[in-house]
């Protein structure tokens, strides 16, 4: 049986506005898989965890293995959100707990309709080596990455874990700090090309990937 995979998603694979002239994450990929293997793209720049539903409603059946990365955008628009608002140390962890709580169910909500398909799935977290944020946003971003190796632990799923692929700033695209650069692609890709051959899908079990 031939394999094909598909990248859903946001712009962590839907990068090529971001790498003119140079290779996006899908044509990294592509390159680097074993020959017989197709790789094709759904992701759309800026969806959210909801926009993934949309993306999976028509996928072809001859598709073996779904890599999703999704959550980045909306950690921006909760970020917005907090910018606007003055709050106390209490008030706070409130605020991030009613928003850890709704991005969950999403999130959840999102992994049950992939996996109802079927198909080998693979979650990304969200990087944070990303240079125009800092320490306090990080520790924002741990909230987001939280739910999703949760959600992927008690899924069973493999986790490309992007925190650890793309370390350093020339990892970012000069157009925009928050998309892979080229060279961020090519460790993406690698990394997801190492979860596909060395993943065992059929243990239902996690395995993290850096």
């Amino acid at each position: 049986m031939s394999e094909s995979i598909v990248l859903v998603g946001d712009s962590i694979f839907d990068n090529a506005p971001y790498v003119p002239g140079e290779p996006c994450v899908t044509e990294q990929l592509r390159a680097i898989v074993r020959d017989g293997v197709d790789v094709s793209m759904l992701a759309v720049d800026g969806d959210y965890v909801t926009g993934v539903h949309a993306q999976i409603k028509d996928l072809p059946d001859q598709v073996t293995h779904l890599f999703v990365s999704a959550g980045g955008n909306d950690a921006l628009l909760y970020a917005q959100e907090l910018a606007t608002d003055y709050l106390t140390s209490e008030d706070l962890f409130i605020k991030w707990s009613a928003i850890q709580k709704e991005f969950r169910r999403n999130y959840r909500a999102m992994l049950e309709a992939v996996l109802a398909l079927g198909k080998h799935t693979v979650v990304c977290t969200i990087y944070d080596a990303v240079p125009s944020i800092d320490e306090t946003e990080v520790t924002a971003l741990s909230l987001f990455n939280d739910v999703i190796t949760a959600e992927a632990i008690f899924s069973g799923v493999p986790v490309a874990d992007l925190r650890w692929v793309c370390t350093k700033p020339s990892d970012y695209s000069p157009l925009s700090p928050i998309e892979p650069s080229s060279q961020g692609g090519a460790k993406i890709a690698a990394t997801l090309n190492r979860v596909f051959e060395e993943h065992d899908f059929s243990s239902n079990r996690t395995s993290v990937f850096t």
